[in-house]
């Protein structure tokens, strides 16, 4: 009788695992989606630099009542250059929406707020994406929906478009207010 080797065995045993995560990530709610571990959990502590002339923001802001969007976005970010007027659009119906600008040189993050405008209620710099690493951000853009206590309610990973809008923020937002 020959004896098997456990190299031999190995091989099928690591492709029969990886078969089983990857089955097990394919038939999640949405497989496209980024999972976070934040979602249900308050906000991690807000810290930032300050964006000259502009209002910022921080933990009580978060935690101040009201129903709101974080959006981390880099003026070399192509998809944050997509979803800005979307972000604006939100803005202009009154949501209020505080951006992190996400290691980013200032002077190009001013230059691509003057060149398509500012919908930022609240404004700050993560210039060594230290804050983005608390909150588990995989890049930009990222955009969270946060109630009035803090707690973060989404996170969207990706441009905001209008679809993304629609079926994903506005059910999240109402889910924030309580609706």
């Amino acid at each position: 009788m020959a004896k098997i080797s456990p190299l031999m065995i190995a091989p099928p045993l690591i492709f029969g695992a990886f078969a089983v995560l990857a089955g097990i990530g394919m038939f999640r709610d949405d497989p496209n989606a980024l999972p976070s571990a934040r979602e249900g959990q308050p906000a991690p502590p807000v810290v930032l630099t300050e964006f000259a002339g502009k209002p910022g923001f921080d933990d009580a802001t978060l935690r101040d009542g009201e129903v709101k969007l974080v959006n981390y976005w880099a003026s070399w970010c192509a998809p944050c250059r997509v979803e800005h007027p979307n972000l604006q659009a939100l803005s202009d119906e009154g949501i209020p929406v505080y951006g992190i600008n996400y290691k980013d040189q200032l002077a190009n993050a001013e230059a691509f707020l003057t060149e398509l405008g500012d919908p930022y209620t609240g404004i700050g710099r993560d210039e060594r994406g230290r804050m983005g690493l608390d909150w588990g951000v995989y890049g930009v853009p990222e955009t969270y929906v946060i109630d009035g206590e803090g707690t973060i309610i989404l996170r969207f990973a990706g441009p905001v478009t209008q679809r993304v809008i629609e079926s994903t923020i506005r059910p999240a937002l109402e889910k924030a207010a309580g609706n």
